[in-house]
């Protein structure tokens, strides 16, 4: 697979075509491989629940475009911003095993995100509430 700017077009289109305003596309064969790596194109507006991953760390790479990624404490208080933007020479950020986290997209972009497999999905205990816990 050759991953150039035609695909990231292709899937760009398709994020925007989206209800959810994102759209994945995966580079591993399987939900069950042992790496998941994947495509993650993002239009502003998308909306990712504050959430964690218990059982594996987490790797964004951007691509293109500007995103925030922001990290939080069980309090729901935000305690770290990475804005990341490649022209600027922001490139990712590794996101811990267990660590509350979103994004903000801030212009059209496309991620390529690595975490360890097999997929597993985000539960509501694995989701923060803000308006919960305020």
């Amino acid at each position: 697979m050759f991953i150039n700017k035609e695909l990231l077009d292709e899937v760009t289109a398709k994020a925007r075509e989206s209800e959810r305003l994102r759209m994945n596309y995966n580079l591993h064969e399987s939900l069950d491989e042992s790496v998941q790596r994947m495509l993650n194109a993002l239009e502003p507006g998308t909306v990712l629940p504050i959430h964690r991953h218990r059982h594996t760390a987490e790797t964004y790479v951007l691509l293109r475009g500007r995103i925030d990624v922001m990290f939080y404490d069980d309090s729901g208080a935000e305690v770290r911003r990475f804005e990341l933007d490649p022209m600027q020479g922001a490139y990712g950020v590794h996101i811990p095993h267990g660590q509350w986290h979103t994004l903000e997209v801030l212009e059209s972009a496309v991620i390529m995100e690595v975490k360890e497999g097999p997929y597993a999905p985000i539960t509501a205990e694995d989701m923060l509430n803000i308006t919960e816990i305020k």
